[in-house]
């Protein structure tokens, strides 16, 4: 069952696919972050049907349901309670850099309409993890901040040479590790040089016991620490993450992130070269998501939290996920497509299956 022709999504389909992707998200944002107070009645309203949610206990925390926001739509942690009001249960923001970025040349965000899907090449675009952390400090200190759980992603500045990651990522960790319920080390983003080289795992390993060590050093709690894997690594590559994640203690692994292939997509090849270079998003990316997570709860048995992302669009690819072993979800590109409405469709249609599921 494809997900429901809504009426944002016909103004999606007819109206906003004709304005450049990323003017739309940013107009769409902050008009989002300027409703907040409208929306707060909503997250009340939301709170009365926690009962009926599918709570997740995972790494120690508490999530009103399954379904979270995928890091890259809130860069900059500027509209994290906004986005819990509209229904999802928690919001990773960033991908975090321990320097502030432009990111890459503009146009750098697509959208591919007969895929269901986007094409970034933002370059992890963002104000840098002191201001960030600024900003998620003052934030501890509204007392209308919605109780939602909080997850920062960090990810390596481009100008840093390899040889000196390890230290960019222990900056962010530094600053931003206070104020997170849990972490993400992002070595899976297609669009900054070499980034996806700190994959393998002999420069995985020291760069993930860093980053442990200093959020360590800087909390008087232990943060969750997760790693964002790409769905273009090869399944003995996977596997040995799952191994390196087990060996290290780590709390859980997001799969996946976008993809660098184009293969067996709609859109014609014409559309697909306009669009150019840059990570994929979306409902292409569901099978290989759903492959890689398979392997992963396979290799890792029941116990690590596994982060589910990528091409997932309907309750029912949601239900997918669940069944293959993911403990958790995300979304993103179905968010852009579907609207404001989509994460508590989503949450509510799982929640009556569940209900369904144990009579």
């Amino acid at each position: 069952m494809g997900a429901p022709v809504t009426p944002y999504r016909w103004l999606f389909d007819h109206v906003l696919t004709r304005t450049d992707a990323e003017t739309a998200h940013r107009a769409a944002f902050a008009a989002l972050r300027a409703g907040r107070p409208l929306l707060r009645a909503g997250l009340r309203a939301r709170g009365a049907r926690a009962a009926a949610s599918p709570v997740v206990h995972a790494m120690g925390l508490t999530f009103p349901g399954p379904l979270g926001l995928a890091a890259g739509f809130d860069k900059n942690a500027e509209g994290i309670d906004a986005l819990a009001a509209l229904g999802f249960s928690f919001v990773e923001v960033g991908t975090v850099t321990g320097e502030p970025q432009p990111g890459n040349p503009r146009p750098r965000l697509f959208r591919l309409p007969a895929d269901r899907a986007i094409v970034n090449r933002m370059g992890f675009n963002n104000d840098g993890a002191a201001v960030v952390a600024r900003r998620l400090a003052a934030r501890r200190t509204d007392r209308s901040a919605a109780p939602v759980v909080l997850g920062v992603n960090i990810g390596k500045t481009k100008v840093v040479p390899e040889e000196d990651a390890v230290a960019d990522y222990e900056k962010s960790t530094r600053l931003l590790a206070p104020y997170a319920d849990y972490l993400v080390v992002n070595v899976s983003s297609p669009n900054t040089p070499g980034l996806r080289d700190l994959q393998a795992v002999e420069k995985l390993r020291p760069l993930l016991e860093a980053v442990r060590r200093q959020a360590d050093a800087v909390t008087d709690r232990r943060v969750p620490l997760l790693v964002k894997i790409a769905p273009d690594l090869g399944d003995d590559d996977v596997l040995a993450v799952a191994d390196l994640a087990l060996e290290l203690g780590l709390d859980g692994i997001v799969a996946t992130n976008t993809t660098i292939s184009r293969d067996g997509l709609a859109s014609t090849a014409e559309e697909v070269a306009r669009v150019g270079a840059g990570g994929l998003s979306g409902a292409p990316l569901r099978e290989r998501a759903l492959e890689v997570l398979r392997l992963l709860r396979g290799r890792v048995g029941p116990d690590l939290t596994l982060v589910a992302v990528g091409g997932i669009s309907t309750a029912e690819d949601a239900r997918e996920r669940l069944d293959a072993g993911a403990t958790l979800l995300q979304g993103y590109t179905a968010f852009v497509y579907e609207g404001a409405l989509w994460p508590s469709r989503v949450q509510r249609e799982l929640a009556t299956t569940s209900a369904r599921a144990a009579r």
